[in-house]
Order: C-alpha cells, then structure tokens, then sequence
C-alpha cells in the first residue's frame, strides 16, 4: 500500500480533516487525521495494520515478541499489528498521568517490544511510553505509527516505520499564521492539549 493509497483510505472514512485544530501537544494545524475513523471499520484497521506491518524490516518482524501501543489513541492499531505480526498486544494506560501497564499485563525481563502508535506528532508520548516499558523491564526495538506528522523531526532513539508521512506544519499558539487566526480552534484528538 503506497501513500496515495493510505490518504485513500483516511478520505473514504472522512478521517482527512481540514480546519483550525490543537494538536494533543498544544501545537496547532490545518490539517488533522482522526485515525479513529479510520481504525472503525475492522477490515480497513486490518488492512491497515497489515501494510505497516509489511513495510517493517524482516529483521526487526523476526525480533519482535510483543506489541505495546498508548491508550487510547494507539489501541486499536496495537491490536490489529499484534494481529499482523502474530504476537500478543498490550497498552500502557495513563491513570495518574504517566504511563504504566495495568489490568494484569506484564512483560518478561528482556521482551522485545514494538511500540505502535497511530500518530506521532513530536514523539514525546511515544517517548513517555518506551519509558514504562522500559521500566516493565522490556527492550523496545522499534517503533512504528501510522502517520508520521513530525516533519521528520520526531527522533524516537529507536528504528521508526511509519505508514504515511505527512508533513504538515504545525504552529504554537502565539504564532498562527492569518489564516488560521481567522477559524476557531478544535480540539478533535482524546487527550487535553499540554
């Protein structure tokens, strides 16, 4: 599946937004993909998750022991990759704020983890979550999202595979270009603005 495919699938479910919207980092844009629209129909999850599985290096496939994806926005297509690449999948959960595996998951000591994300915008959840997986006592060898929207920016300190690059700029809030300046800001994704 090539990118043109990918933003195919994300306009058939009416998931390529465009607007005046705050990023879950505080930053904002005109441009917003909700994946979970995307991520609602189980066969385009599926297919999804399929892709970006075949777009791994079979080296770090081969490597991989368990997926371990953020709640809430990552659940779904950690899920569908655990599927894809035949190994359990996880989710770490932010009950008081900082990120930490519950209702019975666990990691052995040295398990090779792939952190999957639905989008990754400045990498610092995806950071906050190798940190808990980390301190389970997993090893994570690579990362993997469905958007990349960094701008390429985004270092992870791991081996990072997107299935789409959208390089889309983002701005602070106190330096909107005029034209966004003129809508009024949303705020579409599940976590409060930083």
């Amino acid at each position: 599946m090539d990118e043109a495919q990918v933003l195919a699938e994300f306009r058939a479910a009416g998931a390529l937004l465009e607007g005046h919207f705050i990023l879950s980092s505080g930053l904002r844009s005109s441009r917003y993909l909700q994946c979970a629209r995307v991520l609602m129909d189980p066969r385009r999850a599926e297919r999804l998750a399929q892709a970006l599985a075949d777009r791994l290096p079979s080296e770090m496939r081969d490597l991989v022991e368990v997926v371990v994806s953020p709640a809430m926005g990552g659940v779904i297509i950690g899920h569908e990759m655990g599927r894809a690449l035949g190994v359990p999948a996880l989710f770490v959960e932010r009950p008081t704020g900082t990120f930490e595996l519950r209702r019975g998951f666990a990691l052995e000591p040295g398990q090779k983890v792939l952190l999957v994300e639905d989008v990754v915008t400045t990498g610092l959840s995806s950071r906050e979550a190798m940190a808990a997986i980390g301190a389970e006592g997993g090893e994570v060898v690579g990362a993997a999202a469905l958007v990349d929207r960094s701008n390429g920016v985004a270092d992870l300190g791991v081996p990072f595979t997107p299935l789409l690059r959208l390089d889309v700029p983002s701005y602070a809030a106190d330096a909107l270009p005029p034209e966004l300046q003129a809508i009024p800001a949303i705020k579409p994704g599940s976590r409060t603005a930083a």
